[in-house]
């Protein structure tokens, strides 16, 4: 899903034949001609538009779809002022021009980008980037800071600005913007928001921001490298270690909510909401340490990642099994149980840390793997996937952070599979020992069902995959016993039983078997009815397992408006944070200054939870 770049040099005549294909679009487009608009177009091309014309994030597929949409927001976007940025460029190996350009709308700027082959698109991404009349305040226009003034009675300070705004909103002044849930994904809107003005207050149940890091098992680092987790306005100093640990990630997650004047409620957890149609409103109770409070903004925001409630399978026996057994997220510190019987079922990211950590800690330990898992090292996905677009070297190849999130936004999601093919046949070439070893200590491996691998697999289904830090030497080697192809059928007192039959002692049981659907926290918060209404979060249609179909080209309900009036998801890793956070702040920024937004190509709900 990292693998297309932007080719290294550009070569006469690739700028002219993008500068051309640019004009002729704006010249169609005012025409509202669509036979010209379809002359431009490959017949099975894609168009992904990140909220620009369609306020929405939509991909359309072939040249008819890409035309009605094009023609069907004319009118309310008035897409032109196309502009090349930059020099376009073209492959030598397949001739594809590729080619950044600017723009506007009637609402809006952006950024874009187009691939042409032979002198036609074939894909297509317009991003919003910034609203007219309502640009965040940096640069030249950032504020002063103070007032060069005197007036009697002295002037508000800084700090006095704080504390009265703290102090009101929630109170005395109604936000306009309610996040539920404090992590990352809530951490980042919300700074997008301040910086464009929209009151808004992040709800958090933890005692501090970063907490959700916090309270992992002690031996969780993230998988993915520095370069590709910068948050947005305070990217990681240079000296931040590729692999970032939980603990530091959550100290940095602090000082950033410090930093970037969040209105954030710690120790506060949202009991209920209720949507009042006649005010247009939430009305959502809180309880902040200790007081119930009643918030009522016109839009409200789950961001409490693309799961639900830790999925505990209830197994016979959990009654009488005389030992220690916790689910995945409420592991902390493995050294309590050295010299323990522990047994790990699962076979994914969290199964294969907590097997290594407890390992460490001098524990006897068994995986117990029920299904197949994506194995890919992390060496060979950050040299091949991801170092391209993430990396020092790719910063000095000019393609910074925004750069590399808008190359990997302009992959439409119907491509990417193809596309990770022959990353991954260089994978397994290149990992072939470990994998033949893993294989024959009995492990169930798969690439995903079409060979795809692990960005697949995540987008997908948000499982089935372990990036390798070091587990599955262990696994491999016979230190961490394996018994694959089966689960557990029910517990006795001292030991566990399996689905083949076989027993095995047990001490401590993790259960390292992920969590339910996200539509279980809406729920409850708001209820059943809305939550089916809503449908399933994540997931695009793929037809593979756990992904049903039918295909719906994009992550379903995120970042962008659900069939609920006012209610918002936002989610996923830090990357994706990080560039969807401003998709969604431009979404509720032109909402609260009266901006039209017709959304096009609302998304159909076919999957309740």
């Amino acid at each position: 899903a990292f693998a297309c770049t932007m080719a290294d040099a550009p070569i006469v005549n690739a700028s002219d034949e993008a500068s051309n294909w640019l004009a002729r679009l704006g010249e169609a487009l005012a025409a509202r001609a669509p036979g010209q608009l379809s002359g431009l177009l490959e017949g099975g091309c894609y168009w992904r538009d990140l909220v620009v014309l369609t306020w929405n994030i939509c991909t359309k597929e072939g040249a008819a779809d890409v035309v009605e949409m094009l023609l069907a927001t004319a009118d309310s976007a008035a897409l032109s002022a196309l502009r090349l940025r930059g020099e376009a460029t073209r492959t030598q190996e397949a001739g594809i021009v590729e080619a950044w350009f600017d723009f506007q709308t009637l609402a809006a700027r952006g950024r874009g980008h187009v691939r042409l082959r032979a002198g036609k698109a074939f894909t297509v991404l317009t991003s919003m980037t910034e609203l007219k009349g309502y640009e965040e305040a940096t640069g030249s226009t950032r504020p002063l800071g103070v007032e060069h003034s005197v007036a009697r009675g002295g002037r508000q300070t800084w700090l006095e600005g704080r504390q009265t705004e703290t102090a009101q909103l929630g109170y005395t002044r109604q936000p306009f913007v309610v996040i539920v849930g404090g992590g990352q994904g809530g951490i980042v809107l919300a700074a997008r928001l301040r910086k464009l003005s929209v009151p808004c207050i992040v709800v958090e149940k933890n005692a501090r921001a970063g907490d959700s890091w916090r309270n992992r098992y002690k031996s969780l680092c993230l998988h993915d490298p520095v370069w590709y987790d910068h948050l947005p306005y305070l990217p990681f100093p240079a000296d931040w270690p590729v692999f970032c640990p939980k603990d530091k990630l959550g100290d940095w997650l602090e000082s950033y909510v410090s930093l970037m004047e969040i209105n954030y409620w710690t120790s506060s957890v949202a009991k209920k909401a209720v949507w009042d149609a006649e005010s247009a409103e939430w009305h959502l109770t809180v309880e902040r340490e200790g007081e119930t409070l009643s918030l009522r903004p016109k839009h409200l925001v789950i961001a409490l990642g693309v799961s639900g409630y830790p999925s505990v399978p209830q197994l016979p026996g959990r009654d009488v099994f005389a030992g220690e057994q916790h689910h995945s997220s409420a592991h902390r510190d493995s050294a309590a149980y050295a010299g323990k019987r522990c047994v790990v079922l699962g076979g994914n990211n969290s199964a294969h840390d907590i097997c290594a950590s407890l390992w460490e800690a001098g524990a006897e330990v068994t995986m117990v793997q029920r299904s197949s898992t994506c194995v890919v090292t992390s060496d060979s996905l950050v040299e091949l996937g991801i170092k391209p677009l993430y990396s020092d070297e790719a910063v000095a190849r000019g393609i910074d952070t925004d750069t590399a999130d808008l190359i990997l936004a302009s992959q439409p999601y119907a491509l990417q599979a193809a596309q990770a093919l022959p990353m991954y046949k260089q994978i397994r070439e290149r990992d072939a020992q470990l994998y033949a070893r893993l294989a024959a200590a009995g492990f169930l491996l798969d690439f995903g069902e079409d060979g795809s691998g692990l960005w697949l697999k995540y987008v997908r289904r948000g499982s089935g995959y372990y990036i390798d830090v070091g587990a599955s030497e262990l696994v491999a080697n016979g230190s961490v016993q394996l018994r694959a192809g089966v689960g557990i059928a029910h517990l006795n007192k001292e030991s566990v039983t399996l689905t083949d039959g076989a027993e095995l002692p047990c001490d401590v049981l993790v259960y390292a078997t992920g969590y339910g659907s996200m539509n279980s926290w809406l729920a409850d918060l708001i209820s059943p009815e809305v939550a089916d209404q809503v449908g399933k979060v994540w997931g695009l249609g793929s037809g593979t397992i756990k992904d049903t179909g039918p295909w719906e080209g994009e992550l379903r309900n995120l970042w962008k408006p659900t069939s609920v009036e006012g209610l918002w998801i936002m989610g996923g890793n830090l990357h994706q944070a990080r560039h969807y956070s401003l998709c969604l702040a431009l979404q509720l920024k032109a909402r609260l200054e009266g901006v039209p937004t017709p959304v096009f190509a609302q998304a159909p709900v076919h999957h309740t939870r």
